[in-house]
């Protein structure tokens, strides 16, 4: 197997930065193609390479990469997750990362919010955390602390 198709079948054929499906049949001189990402948020990542299509991977090296939050969550403050993740394996900890209006889009935001970072962090073990106050709902992620 080439570096590529071992890095997709790790990435299960998914976009790190988009979190979108890559085609493996799309050419890999397509914007939508597939291309391995050898450089990340953080060159001390445990996952040198990450699967990116060709167009997000050639957009990260002009502009900084942003994990963008799906317009269905209704969160306020978004945190930036490159950041929380860069942060959180760092120190570890805890770490606030937005405020929902209700219990119900809190735990879907807690939700997606694990999900991602099995892709965008695969060795940060995260857990989603939902703490209620002042009328409002926080989402925080918590790992161990290094």
């Amino acid at each position: 197997m080439s570096l590529l198709e071992d890095v997709a079948e790790r990435d299960g054929w998914r976009c790190w930065v988009c979190d979108e499906p890559v085609d493996p049949g799309t050419p890999v001189n397509d914007a939508r193609g597939p291309s391995v990402d050898s450089r990340t948020a953080d060159r001390k990542a445990k996952v040198p390479e990450r699967l990116a299509h060709r167009a997000c991977n050639t957009r990260k090296g002009a502009v900084k990469v942003v994990i963008a939050w799906p317009d269905r969550l209704r969160v306020a403050e978004p945190a930036p997750l490159i950041a929380v993740a860069d942060r959180l394996a760092r120190k570890g900890g805890r770490e606030v990362v937005a405020r929902a209006p209700s219990r119900a889009d809190a735990q879907e935001a807690a939700d997606w919010l694990t999900d991602r970072f099995s892709r965008l962090a695969p060795d940060l073990p995260v857990t989603a955390t939902i703490d209620q106050g002042g009328g409002q709902f926080l989402i925080a992620l918590t790992t161990p602390r290094r």
